[in-house]
């Protein structure tokens, strides 16, 4: 059985859209123009698609940070830190669209969790658009962990108690 708890950074759906309609002009130019080009445009379809995030196994208890494409994740395994805390904060995340000379950036509000040990050192575990969706993971955590939350989403950070 695989004990493995996996959390992977969301795809906006625009970059999905996106990604798939550069994949389906890909094919068309792998075979009616140039092969190079066509896998220049699936391997930039194929970074549109992938993500990032952390995976934690329950077996072993070890940690890795993952780049995941289509639920296939890569990643070197390392031993877990012994987790004093979790935090929950929000932030910004800022996203880089490229075209034709022309480029737009999309800034969009995430939360994200952090798993603190050895006092300020942190791992970042998840990433999340909805403040419900972040705390419902702190909590596991904090089930899995038997630590405390600190939720740092407001001016004034507070300990949360279960």
């Amino acid at each position: 059985m695989n004990n493995n708890i996996t959390y992977t950074k969301p795809v906006s759906t625009f970059k999905i859209i996106f990604g798939a309609i550069v994949i389906l002009f890909a094919f068309y130019i792998i075979l009616y123009e140039s092969m190079l080009f066509g896998f220049f445009m699936v391997g930039f379809a194929v970074y549109l698609a992938s993500t990032t995030g952390s995976q934690y196994n329950m077996d072993n208890n070890s940690v890795r940070n993952i780049w995941s494409i289509f639920g296939v994740h890569f990643g070197k395994w390392k031993v877990s830190p012994e987790f004093e805390y979790i935090s929950v904060f929000k932030g910004k995340q800022k996203q880089r669209v490229n075209s034709l000379g022309a480029s737009t950036t999309f800034s969009e509000e995430i939360f994200i969790i952090n798993l603190f040990y050895e006092r300020n050192k942190h791992l970042t575990f998840y990433r999340t658009f909805e403040k419900e969706d972040a705390f419902k993971k702190a909590k596991h955590f904090h089930l899995i962990f038997n630590i405390d939350i600190l939720d740092s989403t407001e001016r004034e950070q507070k300990w949360m108690s279960y």
